[in-house]
């Protein structure tokens, strides 16, 4: 059980980038691929490979983009936010709110261009500086930070660092002694 890093249920593109980890690919296949799509509200077949790797390419774009954007990433999430015909629509819940309409609802162009607009979104307004990548060794994930003290994406990471950091104490003292 994969437990979810700090902001990945207000972005589903930092969840997108979060699906690979040192030792697993939530997005391997096809089939696993649309499975995390719908469980994500972007309900979208993913037919083939090729239709997978727009999905993988995206995600390393924006994996990009919260590491250190280049120029190659920002035309990547450009094109993604651009794959669908949508339009910008002002709805009424107890106030004014915006968001984004497709024009193609349940196409993975829809799901493609939602998880770019969301990448822009996040890299450009206020959780972008937040956004920070997990400290623990060996963890590639990213989290949104937000707590001040907060250094890994979770539990688990922290635990694992601070039983490294225990564990490298012990054996300094060990060695100090002997």
């Amino acid at each position: 059980m994969v437990t979810t890093a700090p902001g990945e249920d207000r972005s589903p593109a930092l969840a997108l980038v979060n699906t690979r980890r040192v030792a697993a690919d939530d997005l391997a296949t096809p089939a696993l691929a649309a499975a995390w799509l719908g469980a994500h509200g972007l309900t979208a077949e993913v037919p083939d490979a090729a239709a997978l790797s727009r999905l993988t390419d995206l995600r390393e774009a924006i994996r990009e983009l919260l590491r250190s954007p280049d120029a190659a990433a920002v035309s990547t999430v450009n094109a993604a936010a651009r794959a669908d015909g949508a339009a910008l629509a002002l709805t009424w819940r107890d106030g004014p709110v915006r968001e984004w309409v497709s024009t193609r609802p349940g196409s993975l162009d829809a799901a493609v261009a939602t998880l770019a607009r969301d990448a822009i979104e996040v890299v450009s307004g206020e959780l972008g500086p937040l956004v920070r990548p997990c400290e623990a060794h060996g963890c590639i994930r990213y989290y949104i930070r937000e707590h001040a003290r907060r250094r890994w994406c979770s539990t688990t990471c922290g635990d694992r660092v601070r039983a490294a950091r225990h564990q490298r104490l012990v054996v300094e003292q060990r060695e100090g002694t002997s």
